[in-house]
């Protein structure tokens, strides 16, 4: 269904629903164990995970945003031109994978430019839209925003408004917002996060978040949020729907996160797609609509 029907037909409210496409090797919690020179030893299941999501995907009636790894682009140029011929949207997710507050100003535009050039070049579409590997846009980081639209990005989803030990930005604006850079304006689209009285951002209904809390809290989440007047945008990896996936020795506290309720997260997302009709970034008006942010003192809270 097109997004237009969807906006004049359906009676559920629009959400995001968004695919950090990456392999279950490259993700950060894991990069302690994983040498990134090391990657093509492991065996890949990106895209047999990719496809299984699209397909569900299709089954749903749900078009989505991917933000796709350069690395898995260059390595699997098909898999792109799938994701785009059966209408989604095709993003950046850099591509190395590397935290974003690790890097210089001149590594990070090295890496999104290589990783834009190689997703356009598979996908033959222009790239908009830029999530940075486990939200590493923090406040210390946040001149990324500068290059991102210096490289053309019309909007980034990497700003994640809680308190995270790797990430987080807690004072940040909770809905959509647009902000001016050195190179002009970006719109910003942070994750979703419901308010509790007196308490701070909980996060809602994405990736880990969906496969380790308790499903009536994840529908009080989602249901609060949207009470609180915002649109549900949320995320998933592709090894999220793979309990079969190779077991990697890590930390207890990263292979909790990784691999508990992975045979729970189809589920869970199909219970989501029921009450919400998801659709991309582009073209659900969020990217139009946002105001302009003039005070940006967000920032200067964050101890990231």
């Amino acid at each position: 269904m097109a997004l237009d029907s969807k906006l004049s037909t359906s009676t559920r409210p629009i959400g995001i629903l968004s695919v950090d496409v990456e392999d279950y090797f490259h993700v950060e919690a894991f990069s302690d164990i994983v040498n990134r020179s090391q990657w093509d030893s492991y065996p890949s299941r990106v895209v047999d995970n990719t496809h299984r999501l699209l397909d569900l995907f299709d089954s749903w009636n749900v078009k989505s945003t991917c933000f796709v790894l350069g690395w898995v682009a260059e390595k699997y140029p098909n898999l792109v031109k799938q994701i785009v011929d059966r209408g989604h949207e095709l993003a950046c997710h850099s591509y190395w994978h590397r935290l974003i507050f690790k890097l210089t100003p001149e590594e990070f535009r090295e890496d999104t430019l290589r990783a834009k050039n190689v997703l356009e070049q598979a996908g033959g579409v222009a790239v908009k839209g830029y999530r940075a590997p486990s939200f590493s846009i923090v406040a210390k980081s946040r001149w990324a925003l500068d290059v991102l639209s210096e490289c053309g990005f019309k909007y980034d989803s990497s700003i994640f408004p809680v308190r995270h030990d790797t990430y987080g930005v807690p004072n940040a604006p909770r809905q959509p917002f647009r902000l001016k850079t050195k190179s002009g304006e970006i719109v910003e689209c942070p994750m979703t996060t419901f308010k509790v009285p007196m308490g701070p951002n909980m996060p809602v209904g994405g990736g880990g978040y969906l496969r380790l809390f308790p499903m009536p809290l994840t529908q009080l989440g989602v249901s609060t949020a949207q009470s609180q007047g915002l649109t549900l945008v949320t995320y998933l990896h592709p090894w999220e729907v793979d309990p079969q996936q190779p077991r990697l020795p890590g930390r207890m506290l990263s292979r909790l996160r990784h691999y508990n309720n992975l045979s729970k997260m189809e589920g869970r997302l199909e219970s989501l797609a029921k009450r919400v009709d998801f659709c991309p970034f582009v073209g659900s008006n969020l990217i139009e609509n946002a105001p302009l942010l003039k005070d940006s003192k967000f920032w200067e809270a964050s101890s990231n």
